[in-house]
């Protein structure tokens, strides 16, 4: 693959205009937080392929396709990986790690089935996340005990645990609740396969009972729960399902910038 005279590498490239992204690109903290950002405005989370039984690749060229080239997004296992990709072909040291996500979940302790990813900028290192369907830290957290971080009108610290290692917790209802953990334990590519396969197939995976689609727009929030879209903006939420295969696949290209191929 040639590069360009900038030293960037076209799907390198492609993958910055994907996300929008025209910030400098020197290996800063500021930087990193800024690709998250960008990322979570651009690219939606999404399960469309597994509530369609279209099996999941988490190779990183049918990854870019999807996600890149297709415009369409994915999930932790699809996004966190991609992601990690475009940070390492930027110079970032990325460690892959696997997590439990504690949000709204009734059998606790629960599976690990989340992909996060630990970024080190000098001496500092960050958890970076681009993977979750719901409110979760829009920029990086530094990986420092009891450091809060209050990202508008959200609020995140990390704590430890002697059990379940690392806990990111989300300020709701006047108190630290817990969203997910991870210990530091480095993880390879296939160590996500037997995870993903779990999530795909397994009669009590949530991401095989309806579509679940999340993106952060400029003044909130898109959401699709099964059928039902939500458009939350500073002027509250408007929620409506589509009466129609034609009306459902305009509203997922003008709210989410996914066009579906026929096979979906």
């Amino acid at each position: 693959m040639t590069e360009r005279k900038d030293g960037l590498k076209p799907k390198v490239q492609s993958y910055l205009d994907r996300i929008g992204f025209t910030g400098p690109l020197d290996g800063s903290a500021e930087t990193l937080a800024m690709l998250q950002e960008r990322h979570l405005h651009a690219v939606p989370y999404e399960n469309l392929d597994i509530v369609h039984r279209i099996p999941l690749s988490l190779g990183i060229p049918k990854l870019f396709d999807k996600i890149v080239v297709r415009r369409r997004g994915g999930y932790c296992f699809e996004l966190n990986a991609l992601f990690g990709w475009l940070l390492r072909e930027l110079g970032y040291p990325v460690t892959d790690f696997m997590a439990r996500f504690w949000r709204d979940e009734p059998n606790t302790p629960p599976k690990r089935r989340h992909h996060v990813l630990k970024v080190d900028v000098g001496d500092d290192s960050y958890l970076c996340d681009v993977g979750v369907g719901g409110i979760v830290p829009r920029r990086p957290i530094q990986i420092i005990e009891g450091l809060k971080h209050d990202q508008e009108d959200e609020r995140y610290v990390l704590k430890r645990d002697p059990y379940f290692g690392w806990v990111l917790c989300e300020y709701k209802h006047e108190q630290w609740e817990w969203l997910y953990s991870f210990t530091e334990e480095p993880q390879l590519p296939k160590d996500f396969e037997m995870a993903t396969f779990w999530c795909e197939n397994a009669p009590d995976s949530i991401f095989i009972r309806d579509s679940m689609l999340a993106v952060r727009t400029q003044e909130g929030r898109n959401t699709i729960a099964g059928e039902e879209f939500r458009i939350f903006t500073s002027n509250g939420v408007r929620v409506f399902t589509p009466q129609s295969k034609r009306e459902y696949d305009e509203a997922l290209r003008t709210y989410f910038g996914i066009v579906l191929e026929k096979t979906v």
